[in-house]
Parts: structure tokens; sequence; C-alpha cells
């Protein structure tokens, strides 16, 4: 993967500025801010909108005068619209003169029926004088804070605590602590600083070898040194490809009831690599939005583009196709605003934003970059990208030089990009057909024939029928179908042009093909099983849709045959040219598997739809045409606003589009410290939280993209080298009293491992942990998933049994049960934030999940051979386990248990014996061996196993 350099002009010419003029402009503006207050009265003594006066009106105002309704043509979403000529021809609010301003009197009316808000309780005295000062100090708006351009001239405060700051974000955190009065906590213990690390940059914890040389290294510099080390480590990626992979719904299958599979895991390891790789967030953003659309793409950044083909979708037999395309497509767009945004632009689909400035119609503007994508809701998921193993690639290589070598001049193929198109277009070129296929019927299995390259064998049955889009039929004379069956008389095949009922251009009957001595899932296994039936048809020029329909035979069974392929044959076909052997290659050629990956892709432009406005967010009730375009809250000042979907990424990660940097900050800062700086991680509009630590936030979002770059590996180094990250999550009941959310971070965090992370965990520590990077998802036993319902897939061999969590095959409708009970989201929709639960559930699933006692009896197995007595076996474990020793109070407690284990099992052969069942230990050894893995068992369900702290 390398990156490409994209147009950074206004970001170039924005951060030269800023970074060479800090100085002068922060002289500039603090000299007229001087001399602003000293012509001006306190500014704490005026009324400020945002402040004062949109909490009332958001609580008490909009549910009649937002975006859904505006009673008496009364609408307080937008400054003109609040200020502007009412039902009655007159403004409710008079700037100035709130007593002459209408919404004043309705407040103070006595009248029940005029009085404001109508049928609730009144606003108190102390809201009502609010509004009144706000009307009379000229009824001034404000944006909400988080549409406000960044402030690039924040300077970091003078801490107040100034021999604890190590970096200018302790400035912010030291400044924040000290005006609620608290002060911060001395750095952590170097052991749990040292696993507080290793979760937040790789999600596994330390060896004990790499423990072992952190703890002996004493130079001033060895914790800055352990992060570099973190940060380039490979599983930097895969532990932050897992928030990134909740907000991009990754999963397996496609959802709904149906929730058949998605072959999409090359998106879940490119996100790795660009995670590991530090893809720089602009670059990330565009390619995962609108990879497509760059020039000449590389298969990487057409990859990138699965983000939104991740969506769920329905193929089930009997649904409307547009339908669910066009849900998918609404689903995009939300999930676009949420992801960047933190902007809940769900809601607009059916109306205005409620609170925020979004019209109802700029939805749909924004739902315009989106809705020319190729896709539909079909099984075959189209358009797919064609990529290869490496041992497949180096033998496509191969054959194609063997080919090309002995074809003619005028056959040569010009050269093309991707090794898969260099394929299809030698095989194009010498008569073999490219074609697209899907099945509708209500009740039989599905079929897919997509390429020669991509044979799937599926039963036919009756009634069914595929179609055949844009078929080119010029010269074409037979069509010839490969089928097995071990009836007499099968059924018919019959094609029709244009429609189902349309001209009937050829039929062909199915007969026995042969024996069928050898099956392989429910299908023959030998060529000589199939046969081959032809037959010719009406002459016809041009491109076509093909339907073809299969009929019942002589007898009614569910399976009437299986078909393999269909081959396209022309009068004059180049092939016919050459002898066997080359033909025998092309065959060969044809038959190397590819693996598919489904991408986004833009229509041509003669088949591009027109976007239009959904009445009530219906798509049966559409009304007027828009183009595409973002909401005009985003667009003052700006000249060129985005018109295509390039476009529209590149805003998103431009100097013009604030809330990116501000959002993705957030997330990071979530990540490390357990709570955003913007608690409501999916909701920066006026009904989220405020930030914390606004200043803070703001500096941040600058400096990931001005210093940084948008390097996030960057700022998260900035992160974890602050005095802030590395306190200690000690405690007192003071200052949980005056701060228990730990909202002014005058503590480390403290914080439950993610599901990942816990399994994660276990696996590493009992040593079973197979580190292998990326690959196909794995379908563990315990999932629960039958092989019919993964007919693509294999189950996991009992080695890949202990890869990272990461790679579970994940499916919607039935996730990994582990990574539900502790808090996962099923991935239906973008999750933004994983909300901490505590249950009973969870202790008993530590306790008595199948993986974790396994995990438990391997790590028992390994101190038994490793250490003589039960005291050292016991002490070990705690010390491999935590990296400190046991204190006396808790190596007694874990001493008591095992000898009254060690009783239990003395006394119950037939449970120990099923707990250690090998046979190369003696009776008392298997006793001594039992009471140790329930001792490991319990040590895997502390409390300071499963929380970083």
């Amino acid at each position: 993967m390398s990156w490409k350099v994209y147009s950074r002009t206004n970001f170039s010419l924005w951060s030269r500025v800023i970074s060479q003029n800090r100085l002068a402009w922060a002289l500039l503006i603090a000299g007229t801010i001087l001399y602003a207050i000293s012509c001006q009265s306190d500014p704490a003594d005026q009324i400020s909108f945002n402040r004062d006066i949109r909490p009332i009106l958001n609580e008490k105002c909009m549910r009649c005068h937002g975006g859904v309704r505006a009673m008496g043509g009364f609408s307080l979403l937008f400054e003109d619209t609040a200020l502007g000529d009412t039902e009655s021809g007159r403004p409710a609010i008079i700037p100035g003169n709130h007593k002459n301003s209408e919404l004043y009197r309705r407040l103070i009316s006595d009248d029940p029926e005029h009085r404001m808000p109508l049928d609730a309780a009144p606003l108190s005295d102390s809201e009502i004088d609010r509004i009144a000062r706000w009307i009379d100090e000229g009824a001034n708006w404000e944006k909400h804070w988080a549409y406000l351009p960044l402030d690039a001239l924040i300077i970091p405060p003078s801490p107040a605590h100034q021999d604890w700051a190590l970096n200018d974000i302790d400035r912010f955190t030291s400044d924040a602590m000290a005006e609620n009065g608290l002060s911060p906590n001395p750095e952590a213990p170097r052991v749990d600083l040292m696993r507080r690390l290793y979760f937040d940059l790789t999600g596994l914890p330390p060896t004990p070898r790499e423990a072992e040389a952190f703890l002996a290294d004493q130079r001033p510099d060895a914790y800055e040194k352990l992060v570099d080390q973190l940060l380039a480590s490979p599983h930097f990626g895969e532990r932050w490809a897992t928030m990134w992979l909740d907000l991009a719904r990754y999963a397996d299958t496609k959802g709904y009831e149906k929730d058949s599979n998605r072959n999409i895991w090359k998106y879940r390891d490119w996100v790795i690599r660009a995670f590991n790789e530090d893809m720089p967030f602009d670059q990330f953003t565009i390619e995962q939005l609108a990879g497509d659309l760059l020039e000449n793409p590389d298969q990487d950044q057409l990859i990138a583009t699965a983000f939104h083909r991740n969506s769920i979708a329905n193929d089930e037999g009997g649904t409307d196709d547009e339908t669910f395309r066009v849900a998918s497509v609404i689903e995009r767009v939300g999930t676009t605003y949420e992801v960047w945004q933190s902007t809940t632009m769900a809601c607009v689909q059916c109306h205005s934003h409620p609170y925020d400035p979004f019209l109802h119609e700029e939805f749909y503007t924004s739902m315009a970059f989106f809705n020319n994508s190729e896709d539909r809701d079909i099984y075959s998921e189209q358009p797919k990208l064609y990529t290869y193993s490496p041992e497949n690639a180096e033998k496509v290589k191969e054959i194609i030089t063997w080919i090309k070598t002995r074809l003619k001049p005028e056959h040569q193929p010009l050269t093309s990009g991707f090794l898969h198109d260099q394929k299809d277009e030698l095989l194009t070129g010498l008569g073999y057909r490219t074609v697209e296929a899907e099945e509708y019927t209500k009740s039989s299995p599905l079929i897919e024939l997509i390429r020669p390259d991509q044979e799937m064998l599926w039963q036919i049955q009756d009634s069914s029928w595929i179609y055949f889009r844009e078929v080119d039929l010029t010269d074409v004379e037979r069509i010839g179908f490969r089928t097995a069956s071990m009836l007499d008389f099968a059924g018919t095949i019959s094609i029709h042009l244009g429609a189902l009922d349309g001209p009937k251009i050829g039929e062909v009957k199915v007969t026995k093909s042969g024996e069928w001595p050898g099956w392989q899932g429910n299908r023959p296994t030998d060529a000589e099983d199939y046969a081959e039936f032809i037959t010719p048809i009406t002459p016809t020029e041009g491109k076509h849709r093909i339907y073809y329909k299969f009929g019942l035979g002589d007898t009614y069974i569910q399976h009437l045959f299986y078909l393999d392929k269909i081959t396209y044959y022309e009068r004059d076909p180049a092939l016919q040219q050459y002898p066997a052997d080359l033909r025998q290659k092309l065959d060969e050629l044809a038959a190397v598997p590819a693996e598919t990956t489904p991408i986004i892709r833009d229509l041509p432009p003669d088949r591009s739809r027109t976007t239009r406005v959904y009445e009530r967010g219906n798509w049966l009730t559409p009304g007027d045409t828009v183009r595409s375009g973002i909401p005009h809250l985003f667009t003052e000042g700006m000249k060129d606003p985005p018109r295509d979907r390039l476009a529209f990424a590149r805003w998103l990660v431009s100097p013009q589009a604030p809330l990116t940097s501000r959002v993705i900050v957030n997330r990071i800062w979530e990540q490390i410290f357990g709570r955003g700086l913007v608690a409501s991680m999916e909701e920066f509009g006026s009904q989220g939280e405020k930030p914390s630590h606004p200043e803070l936030l703001d500096w941040l979002a600058v400096r990931l993209l001005v210093d940084h770059g948008w390097s996030l590996k960057s700022l998260i180094r900035e992160l974890v080298l602050s005095a802030t990250y590395r306190q200690s999550s000690q405690t007192s009941a003071e200052k949980l009293e005056q701060d228990p959310d730990n909202i002014w971070l005058a503590r480390g965090g403290r914080t439950r491992l993610s599901a990942e992370q816990i399994r994660d965990q276990i696996l590493a520590l009992s040593g079973l942990l197979d580190p292998k990077i990326g690959g196909p998802s794995i379908v563990l036993p315990e999932l629960g998933i039958s092989p019919r319902e993964i007919p693509h897939w294999v189950l996991t061999q009992e080695e890949d049994r202990y890869r990272r969590t990461l790679y579970t095959f994940w499916k919607r409708t039935d996730p990994f049960p582990d990574m539900i009970t502790f808090d996962s989201p099923d991935r239906a929709l973008c999750s933004s934030q994983r909300i901490r639960t505590n249950t009973p559930l969870q202790a008993l699933n530590l306790l008595n999940d199948e993986i974790y006692f396994a995990a438990a009896g391997t790590f028992a197995r390994r101190l038994f051979r490793e250490f003589e007595t039960p005291p050292q076996q016991i002490s070990q474990a705690y010390r491999q386990l935590l990296f400190k020793a046991p204190d006396a109070s808790k190596l007694k407690l874990l001493e008591e248990l095992y000898e009254r284990s060690f009783t239990h099992y003395q006394e119950n052969p037939d449970e120990r014996d099923a707990l250690v069942p090998e046979s190369t230990y003696n009776e008392t050894e298997k006793t001594k061996l039992a009471a140790l893995c329930i001792v490991a068992n319990a040590l895997f369900n502390l409390d300071e196993l499963i929380v970083k702290s």
C-alpha cells in the first residue's frame, strides 16, 4: 500500500499561514480583544445565546417551532426564520424590545390558550428573564459551537501544576482541574502504566519477556521508547481497526432475516494495514468514500470503497430490489455524517432536523452523492473486485504468458492494469463471454453465474429463473448449458428476450448426464457426471437482457438438475483458429478461482439516476428533483461546493469542514481515556453534550490537521506521552465525590477491557494465541453455525481457533456470544460507542466459557511443568498474568482455593479425570494439576486482569 498525494492547496495554504504567523496572529487578536473589552461591559454579565437561550428553546419550544413543525409560521431552527415574519405578518421577536415581542408576551400570558409552551408547564421566571434580556440585548444569534471554524490561534494556558505537566495537553487539563478544585494524581506504577499502554496501543498484554525488559530499563526515555515500539507493532493496526469496524458496521453477512454471507474480509485487512502504515486520515477518508473516482485507482483503493458495501442488504426472493437499494443508499448518508461529523442526519430523511439547522431537502442533496452507485440489492453483490492469492496469481501469470507467446498478432490483448482484467480481456477476446446473472425465485436455492472463472454450481428447482444484463448476442448462433442430472428428463431451459415472458429465442431439454458415483456438498464431483446441452437461437443483433426459465420434467423432485456454466457459441470464434492444447490452457485459465470483494462503482453517465426528495422519507412518494450538494450550513463563503462524491470526500477533510477533525480527535481520546471530551460520541449537535475541555478539543483538532498532517499515530503518541494519561487510577472518596465520572481527568482512567481484548488476553497469557495477521474470517465451532449456512466457508481448523477475535466470522443475526455479552454492537448499523455494562452474565461467561476454561488448563499445565511446588506455581501464575508479585493476603486466598480444590478432586476422581484426561500423569499429579486448573481459572477472572487501570 503506497500513499498518494491528493490536492491539498487550501489545506497547505491554511496550515502554512497558521504555522508561520501564529505569533503575529495571536498578538493581533489579543490586541483586538483587549480593545473590545475596554469598550464593552463585562461579557460575563451578557446573555449568551448558546449558553443561556438555546438550551431553553431546545427543551421547551422546538417540539412545535423547530424543524419538524413550525406552528404559526414560527420556527426557531434558523436565525432568519426566528426573526422573520410569522403567519400573522409580524415577527415574534423584535430585537431590542422584549415587551413588544410576541414571543415574550406568549411566555407571560395568563390565558392558557395563548401561553407558551402550549399544554405544557410554563417557563420559570429565570428562564423568561433570560429570554427578555437576550431580546433587549439585540437577540444576537450564535452558531452552535461544533459548527464554528476551528480556532487555530489557541495557546495552551500556563499549567496550574507547573512541575507535573509534561506536554501541552497537560496545560489544558491542569488548568481545568484547578478550576474545579482538583489536583492531579502521581504517575502510575511502571507495571500498571506498561500494561495500560500495551492494551491501548496493541490490544494485547506484554509477553513475560517484553515486561521484564521494560521493567528492567531504567533509562529516562524508556517509556517513550516503549511507546514508539508499540506504535510500530503490527498488532497496532488490529487494535485500532476494531474501533473503525464498529463505525463501518463491518460483518461477514448481509443482515436481515436471511443474513446470507458476504465475502468482504479484504476490507477489514485494508483497515488494519491503513492503521499500521499510518495512512493520513484525509487519505483514509477519501479512499473509503471515493477511492473508485481517483485517477487510475489501484486495487487497495477500490477495496477501501467496501466501507459502504457493509450496509445491510436483503436479497431474499420476493423482495423489491429498488426498495432495499434505496434503503442502503439512505443508510449510507446517515452513516457518513455520523462517522465523520457526529451528526444525526438520519432523522432528516423524513423532516428537517428538530434542533439543528439541516433542512429536509438537504438530506437528499447529500444522498445524490451516493445514489449513482452501480450496486443493487441482489445476491451476486456486483460490482466486485477480483483478486488472487499469491499462488493463484502466479498460476494466472504463467498461463497468460504461455498463451500470449502462441497468439496471432491480431489476437494479442491490449495491456490492462489488474491481473484479473488481463485474464478477462484475453478470455473475452477469444470468445469467452463475460456475463452477470441473478436468480429471482420464491423458494429455490440461489444461483450465481458471474464469470467463466467464477463458476458456481447450485441446485435448480422448478420455476427458477435467472437473467443476464446486456448480453451481446451479435454473431452468437448457439447457447450451451453444462448440467448434471440423474433423471431421464430433468426439465427444460427456455431462453427469453427482454423479459421473463418475452419472445422465446431458444429452448433445450435437460436429460440424464451420468451415474454420479461421487458427491461433494450435495453435488457431483467428476467431470464425467456432467453433460452439455446446446440449442440454436434466433439470430439476434446487439446487447439484450436475457432470461433463462427452468421448467419441471417428468418427475417432481426438489432438485431438477445442477447447472455449472453457460457458453455462448459464435459463428466464427477466434478460438477455433487455434489447436486443442491452447484451448485447453484457456480452460485452465478460466478455472483459476479469484477472491471477490464487493466495491463501490458509479453507473456510466448514460445510466445515471435522478435524485428526488422523498416526502416524509417514503421513496414511493418522490418530490422535487435535487442535485448533489452539502447542507447550506457548511457552504458559507464557499466558491465551489462539492458536486460529486470525490469532491464531497475531499471537502470532509478540508479546513472548511471543522467537525471532521474534532470528531476523530474525540474518537481517539475516548479510546485512550475511556470518555470523550464530548461524551455524546454520535452527537455533536445542540442536543449533544458540551465539550468538557473545548479549547483542548480545538487545539488537538488543529494540531492533527496542521502539525501532524492527519497522522493518527502522531496524535496517539502525544496523548499517551502526556502526564494526564500517565496518572495513577487510584483515587480517594473525596475525589470520587467531586468528580465521579473523571470528567476533569484528575486520575488515570480505569475501564474494563473490550470484548476482543478480554478474549485475546486470555489466549495470549495462556500461550494459545495465534498471532497471524489477516486472511479470511474464521468460523469457530462455538459459533454454532452449520456448514449448510456457510457453503463457501470451511469450519476453522484446530490451529486457527486461537486467532485474535477480530478475525472471527461475524454473523449479524447471531454474533459471537462473547462479543455481545461484553457490549459489542451487532454491527447492523454504525456504532459510535460501546456502552459499558456490568451484568452477572459477564462473570458467568468468564468463569464457565469453554475457551476460557481451556486456556486456564493450558496455562496451568505450563506452570505445572515449569515449577515444582504449589506455592511456586500459584505465585508464578500471578506474576505471569499481572507482572508483579501477589501480596500475602491474595497469596493466602489462592493457596486456600488450591487446597479446597485438591481435596475435592481427591474425593471425586471421575471429575478429576474429566478435567485432566492425560495418561502421562499419575493420580496424585492429576489431582494437583486439576486443582491448579481451578486456581488458573480464578486468576483469569480477577478484576485486575479484565480492567485497564
